[in-house]
């Protein structure tokens, strides 16, 4: 099999938004999956996976000391009633270059986590930590988000959401998002109103109405 040529560092630059439009819903976690603190800066990595059972966040820790450097952490929980991870866990990803983690699931220890400036998109903060004792394969497909991630698929997340793009198809959707973004800088707002309108006229005519109404 012929090696990508490009990066998932290279999708940095490419918001979720052109992402979406070009991959469709079903690689879009739902609005669930948020960033935990304003101002977080838009990430991107190679995904490892990571899966906890409910009430577990053993692989998550275990994780931490096993994921390369630049890799997104995915975690599949779907647990609403323990934190995930807290505030030394996260110290010590940032520390090994862990660019974010994406979770399914609860951290805690918010305050220090923001303060550090390490990137965390999950479902929300709860005090009570998780157990750890459950093993789980680390690097499985697992779920997250309603999204199927694959190990070393590449995952994009920003204030508007996280993306998901497979990793067999990341060559070609980086270059139509990178084509996609030129195009859209090179169109001037009026050109955009005057296609826009025209495009929504033909619509609306389409359906029997016209602008004064039906």
């Amino acid at each position: 099999m012929t090696e990508p040529t490009y990066g998932a560092s290279d999708f940095t630059d490419i918001p979720t938004t052109t992402l979406a439009d070009l991959l469709g819903r079903a690689q879009v976690m739902d609005i669930g999956i948020r960033p935990l603190w304003p101002g977080m800066p838009r990430v991107a990595g190679p995904a490892f996976t990571v899966r906890c059972p409910v009430g577990d966040n053993l692989m998550l820790h275990a994780a931490i000391h096993r994921a390369q450097p630049g890799t997104v952490l995915v975690v599949e929980s779907g647990d609403l009633d323990h934190a995930l991870a807290g505030g030394n866990v996260c110290a010590v990803a940032q520390r090994r270059g862990i660019a974010a983690f994406v979770a399914d699931g609860l951290i805690r220890d918010l305050a220090e986590v923001r303060g550090m400036g390490f990137p965390v998109y999950a479902r929300g903060v709860i005090p009570i930590p998780g157990a750890k004792a459950a093993p789980e394969p680390l690097n499985v497909p697992v779920r997250c988000g309603g999204v199927t991630v694959h190990p070393g698929d590449v995952v994009v997340a920003d204030e508007e959401g996280v993306v998901v793009t497979p990793h067999a198809r990341g060559e070609q959707v980086l270059r139509d998002a990178r084509a996609k973004l030129a195009k859209e800088a090179e169109t001037t707002l009026d050109a955009w109103e005057s296609d826009h309108r025209a495009r929504i006229d033909a619509i609306l005519r389409e359906h029997g109405t016209t602008e004064h109404g039906a």
